[in-house]
This record gives C-alpha cells, structure tokens and sequence, in this order.
C-alpha cells in the first residue's frame, strides 16, 4: 500500500485519486476542481503545459539521465548557466539536487564545511527562525521549528546547535551579541514563512541580518523553496536582499519533477576551490542535474521570462485583495495576503474540518492544516477561476 505523507493511515478519509490534470484543473472520475495549492506550490505554469511538455519529450528522445560523477551533460550546464545570469549579485556557482529538503542540506553542509576549510571549528551553530519549517531530513527538522512536524526530535532533547528566534530585530540583533562568534549562518525563509503558517515579515528583518552577518562574518542562507520564483510578489526575495547561499525547488521545473539547486556566492564557493582534496564538497545524490529536470526548469524559466509572469503575480495579488482583504468572522484571528499567496488564520482548529471536502463538491481542491485555509494557485490561473477560489473559501465561514 502506499505510505502517504502527514497522515495516520489508518484514520485518514481516502485521497482523491486524479485521473487526468489540465491548466489550472484536477479531474477525478466524476469531479473538475481548481488546484488551489499548486501541488504543494510548485506547479506555477499549471498541469500539462505543452512547451515543458515537448522540452521532456525532446530529452527523453535522447537520454533521461546520467550521474554528473565524471560525467556531464548540456541540460545541466544550460541550466547552471542561466541561473548564474539569471539570479542576482554573484549567485553563480549551482550544485544541484532532488529536493528542497536536500538543498537545504546540502547549503547547512556547505555553510559548516566553509569554516572548516578556513580551520575554525567552532562556528556550529544555526541561527534560525521561530515557525520555520525546512524540510523533513534531519538537519533541516533540526532548523526547523515545528513540533507538529518535527516531534520525534525530542527524543535527541534540545540542539545545542541551533537557535531560534522571532521576526523581530531587537531578538536578531540579541542572538548576535550573544553567539556571533559561534554561528556559521542564519538560516531564513525569507518574507514568508510556508508549513509554519504562511506567516509574513517585513524585509527590514532580512536586511538587519544582512547587516549583521557582514559585520561578524557569518554565512546568510536563504530558502527560496516556496518564496522563489514571485510568490512573495517579488522573483525571488534575495533580488532585495542578496544571501551569501540561496536554495531553490518546487517551481524551479514547474512542478514537473521533483529537483533543487543551492547556489553559492563567489566567496563561499572559493571556500572549496583548493588543492586540498578534503576541501571539496564531500556530497553528490544520484539523480543531481538529471536532465529531465534541468530540460523542465529550463522551459520553466523561459515561460517564466516571455510571458509576463511578474504581472500574472500582480494581478492574483490585486484580485485577492479587492475580493478577501478585510473579510472578518468572529472565528478568523486573521487574514494574510502576500503576492500569490493568501492565508485566513482561524483561531480553533475545529472550524476548518470538513473544508476539503466542501471545497471538493464546489470545485475546488484545498489542503488546509492546522489553523490555517490558504491558497497559493497556479499563475495561470484566468480571474473568475480565482474568483471561484476565493469565494469558497469566504462561503465557508457564512453556510
């Protein structure tokens, strides 16, 4: 049987089994229904999309993988070169990978490794945020800071590794004060925190930590896995504020395949270029650069590029206001709205069972958890689609 993620199997309600996907829309044998959350806000271009379609159809043609141990290939290298032009400041140097946990990963790893490579072995510590949510690897539970994900961590006790702070700079500027000569980075998702309730911060936090880190030499890490490619409203946050490390996944191949990149400045990647074999960067998961993916993200970024997509994000974000911004229930204790993604925070937990399911009948297919009813929809996404969405989710709270 499968095994399916966040649930106990056996009390979960059966999973909607999909058996064709197009646009903007999910089809199960007898429903048609928007997907209100991208597949887990990665599917930005919509299902079935011809030019990343024909872009996988093409490679396939050639070969779908190769390992990048000893060998190399064109789609990877495309990529790597668009992104090093793509991206901001010196963001140049893209060790690939399969996942944004692994990314994540593979950026802590580097961040640690970078002192050792200098000889000091006392940077160990993560600076890391209240609510913040990683992935599902160890390290990144580690940083993370969810019990209802990330529990069965207490059997290893507290980390004397990493620490945890609000949104706050008077606690950011705390933290440094108290272990600057110990952290080798602050780890962030930057402007909008995803899994640890689509919370919302300004950027003044992340330019005091750009700051900071400058002043005491400490590595600033971004997780752009769910922020990147406009859904904060912004291409990505790091063209505001630029990290020295900056991780990206879910939208990098629109969804298609699962693949993530952590990419380097110039200065953490001179960090490694040595005669010194144990400088490298001891790391290499087997499906890294699959051409397949690195074809799909190439495809996805040109789309991204030609049409428009920066303005696609404005209007969802225009539209979402004009139709739930100031929307209020005695149960809400908030309604938050940032670029393409919107979040009605409930007080009780209770007032959202049975929502999919409501959702599911009218057309719609959402996946809220915990206190939290949210929507992060595809780009694509025609208005009175959105429409549709967001006036379920406001009939919800008036049936």
């Amino acid at each position: 049987m499968i095994w399916y993620p966040y649930q106990q199997l056996k009390t979960m309600k059966a999973p909607y089994e999909i058996v064709d996907a197009n646009g903007v829309y999910l089809y199960t044998k007898d429903q048609k229904m928007i997907d209100s959350v991208s597949s887990w806000w990665s599917v930005i271009h919509g299902y079935k999309h011809p030019v990343i379609n024909q872009a996988i159809i093409s490679q396939v043609e050639k070969f779908s993988h190769v390992m990048l141990g000893g060998l190399t290939h064109e789609p990877a290298r495309k990529l790597s070169e668009k992104l090093s032009s793509w991206l901001p400041g010196d963001l140049d140097y893209c060790f690939f990978s399969d996942s944004g946990s692994v990314a994540v990963e593979v950026a802590l790893k580097m961040a640690l490794q970078y002192y050792m490579n200098r000889g000091d072995e006392k940077r160990t510590m993560i600076l890391a945020l209240e609510h913040a949510y990683h992935g599902d690897t160890f390290k990144t539970m580690e940083a993370g800071d969810d019990e209802d994900y990330h529990f069965v961590l207490k059997a290893y006790g507290a980390s004397p590794y990493v620490v945890h702070i609000p949104t706050e700079i008077a606690a950011l500027e705390k933290a440094f004060e108290k272990y600057h000569d110990r952290l080798n980075c602050v780890l962030v998702e930057p402007l909008l925190q995803g899994a640890g309730g689509m919370r919302m911060y300004d950027v003044s936090f992340l330019k005091k930590a750009r700051e900071l880190c400058d002043k005491y030499g400490v590595l600033l890490i971004f997780d752009e896995v769910a922020t990147g490619f406009g859904r904060t409203g912004n291409r990505f946050v790091a063209d505001l504020v630029l990290p020295d490390i900056l991780v990206l996944g879910k939208a990098l191949t629109g969804g298609y395949i699962g693949h993530a990149v952590t990419v380097a400045n110039r200065k953490v990647f001179e960090g490694f270029y040595d005669d010194v074999p144990e400088h490298a960067l001891m790391h290499g998961p087997t499906f890294m650069g699959n051409a397949l993916a690195c074809s799909a993200a190439l495809a996805s970024i040109e789309l991204f590029e030609t049409q428009n997509y920066m303005e696609k994000i404005r209007k969802i974000e225009l539209v979402t206001r004009r139709e739930i911004e100031g929307f209020t229930d005695p149960r809400i204790r908030e309604v938050r709205i940032m670029g393409g993604c919107v979040c009605i925070e409930v007080y009780d937990p209770e007032v959202l069972k049975g929502y999919q399911e409501y959702a599911y009948k009218r057309g719609v297919f959402s996946r809220p958890f915990l206190n939290y009813l949210y929507a992060m929809v595809p780009y694509v996404i025609r208005e009175e689609e959105l429409v549709q969405v967001l006036q379920c989710m406001k009939d919800w709270f008036a049936k």
